[in-house]
């Protein structure tokens, strides 16, 4: 195994001398398990912990290392490593922190593509694959959207869910597979390119665990049958995982995400929905909020049906999604530096006493 095999280039290699770490080994984070991490590297997978100098300079739990970062470390005997540093990340997938005011969850770091992975049956849900789609655009991450379970379901409306999709969707590749007879996966795994690295996202239960062992040719993760109640199958991932395919591939695997909070992505709603954006600029008024007022041009193309109804409803959704984070992040900055300004204030006035 090399480094190579994990993703790494001339541009990281750069990155590393830059840094000065030249001194430390480096390795790429492939799991987490509650800030305990697995580091691969060239000479084995170490188990490993942050610095206390790196806990102590973090910020936020965003500077601390993720699956697919990768690390300078030090290797203390056969099975364990410290982390010295994070090397610059090229691409950042996160999502808002479920139950966390203002707080960012990283997903996973140097991506080059996103699998979007949804079931054909049940779980189908377009406005939730633009909810992907945002993230993957602000992350700048090429998105790929894989439909599973077409076995499910007959042909004509495999068929209708393709056409849904581009109609709603553009120049995004989509790939409808079974997991069951493997149809479609000759076209998925012509898209995978070696030393490029790929993460799946989707909720619980549209077959990503069985698309992973189905591509890596080997039960990497345990699978449950299939819910008589839901039509389901049980996602048993329970962390991120980084493996490595047969033809040089490297795949993140996420936990099923319920809950998909955009965060700070203007970029990213600019971009998933372009023609909404475009048509923004001929509004009559510029702080036109598209929802009720005269003269906003995407309200007139609604209307017409030049722009689908769905689309632009779950353009408005996501939108003040992002405006509550951001004002929930502006929120809760100013509420850090008010704390630090009052330990700051109770130091100076202890060394005074002193």
């Amino acid at each position: 195994m090399t480094l190579e095999d994990l993703g790494y280039n001339d541009k990281l290699e750069n990155l590393r001398n830059e840094n000065n770490l030249k001194g430390f080994e480096i390795g790429r984070v492939i799991s987490e398990h509650k800030e305990r991490y697995i580091v691969k590297t060239e000479k084995g997978e170490f188990e490993a912990e942050i610095t206390g100098d790196l806990r102590f300079s973090s910020k936020s739990r965003e500077d601390f290392p993720a699956v697919g970062d990768w690390v300078a470390i030090t290797i203390h005997d056969s099975t364990f490593s410290i982390i010295h540093s994070i090397l610059p990340r090229f691409s950042v997938i996160s999502r808002k922190a479920v139950g966390k005011f203002g707080e960012i969850q990283i997903i996973a770091t140097n991506i080059d593509y996103a699998l979007l992975v949804q079931a054909a049956d049940r779980d189908f849900n377009i406005n939730r694959l633009e909810r992907y789609l945002t993230i993957c655009n602000s992350s700048k991450v090429s998105p790929i959207i894989v439909l599973t379970k077409i076995d499910l379901i007959d042909e004509p409306l495999t068929v209708e869910i393709l056409e849904k999709i581009k109609a709603r969707i553009n120049n995004v590749p989509i790939i409808a597979i079974s997991n069951e007879s493997q149809e479609g996966y000759d076209q998925l795994k012509a898209i995978i390119e070696k030393g490029k690295t790929y993460c799946m996202l989707g909720s619980s239960g549209v077959g990503k665990s069985t698309l992973l062992n189905n591509l890596s040719r080997k039960a990497v993760m345990r699978t449950d049958t299939i819910s008589q109640s839901t039509n389901k199958g049980k996602h048993v991932t329970s962390h991120r995982e980084l493996i490595i395919l047969d033809n040089g591939g490297i795949l993140i695997d996420n936990p099923g995400m319920r809950d998909v909070g955009i965060a700070d992505s203007t970029s990213g709603l600019e971009i998933t929905f372009d023609k909404i954006t475009r048509l923004a600029q001929h509004c009559k008024f510029k702080d036109c909020t598209h929802t009720n007022e005269e003269g906003c041009a995407i309200i007139e193309a609604v209307v017409k049906e030049e722009i689908d109804r769905g689309s632009y409803e779950n353009y408005l959704k996501l939108e003040r999604e992002k405006s509550h984070f951001e004002s929930s992040l502006v929120e809760r900055r100013k509420k850090e530096k008010a704390f630090g300004k009052m330990v700051k204030n109770y130091k100076k006035n202890i060394n005074k006493k002193k």
